[in-house]
């Protein structure tokens, strides 16, 4: 019984006398990291594998199916539209990487969202794993790296869709798929910090109401000058704008400034996100 007990116990003696905890108070990083980010990731891509693929799937289509409906059907009306660096694209070719932006959001948002969620509230795994040798930057980082891989999988297929389509026109449209990964790494490491608040579904809806803003005023499908001043104004605050405008310059090969600027945004938005999620991890199991 005794050790039984010792087994789920955080602070449970391994075989060389010393306990779980202070064996990761005395390593490198102390508490926080375990260097072990590979066992959350192989636990992650068995249970995808098992239970997930069908949600996987249905993510990819949605944007391929507002770029037939919209780039194709609304395209042929609206006809030609000026794309970054003022040359004419087509409408298709305009809103297409806008929509490869919002697909790595989204997959990005799902998997350290309402994931997330289940798994802290629900399954109670994140503090099966912190009972282990894990630390909270090893959890973080390994439920990021799988919200990655989900988008560079959207990314990657979405990219060959827009081939297929003919609209790709330049060979650095191949870049759009690490921007992808970029995009989705900054709103996932913000996405499992901020879903370490919500305690029930109710609040979980509040992410769905800030993400459609988002999806609808991120230049996705106007340029942002039919806006008024005031509004153009929030809209450049927003993340996604930034992902919409850098897949944008990509897509068709022009660079400027404001392209480094988009991807500092994204950068600073990865560290603050890390540090978040870490942060909240830390206060909530180990306590």
């Amino acid at each position: 019984m005794s050790t039984l007990a010792e087994s789920h116990n955080p602070g449970s003696h391994n075989p060389g006398g010393h306990s779980v905890t202070e064996a990761a108070r005395n390593r490198r990083f102390g508490p926080m990291y375990s260097r072990n980010v590979k066992a959350v990731i192989a636990r992650g891509l068995m249970a995808t594998k098992s239970s997930n693929w069908m949600v996987m799937l249905s993510g990819f289509f949605e944007p391929v199916l507002y770029l037939i409906s919209m780039g194709v059907g609304l395209g042929a009306i609206v006809g030609a539209v000026q794309g970054p660096g003022g040359q004419e694209i087509s409408y298709a070719a305009y809103i297409a990487p806008a929509l490869l932006a919002v697909s790595a959001m989204n997959g990005a948002v799902y998997d350290s969202t309402w994931n997330v969620f289940f798994k802290m509230n629900f399954a109670k795994l994140y503090q099966g794993m912190l009972y282990t040798s894990l630390g909270p930057l090893d959890v973080a980082m390994g439920e990021i790296f799988l919200a990655l891989l989900r988008g560079l999988l959207y990314a990657t297929g979405f990219t060959a869709v827009m081939g297929v389509m003919g609209l790709i026109t330049t060979p650095w449209a191949i870049l759009m798929i690490p921007a992808s990964v970029l995009i989705a790494f900054g709103f996932a490491s913000f996405g499992m910090g901020i879903t370490s608040f919500m305690k029930t579904f109710q609040q979980m809806d509040w992410i769905n109401f800030v993400m459609l803003p988002m999806f609808l005023f991120s230049a996705t499908f106007y340029p942002l000058s039919v806006y008024p001043q005031y509004i153009q104004w929030l809209i450049q605050a927003m993340p996604l704008w930034h992902g919409v405008e850098l897949l944008r310059q990509i897509s068709v090969g022009i660079f400027s400034p404001a392209t480094a600027i988009h991807v500092g945004y994204y950068l600073v938005m990865i560290v603050l996100g890390v540090m978040l999620t870490a942060g909240r991890l830390r206060k909530l199991f180990l306590k």
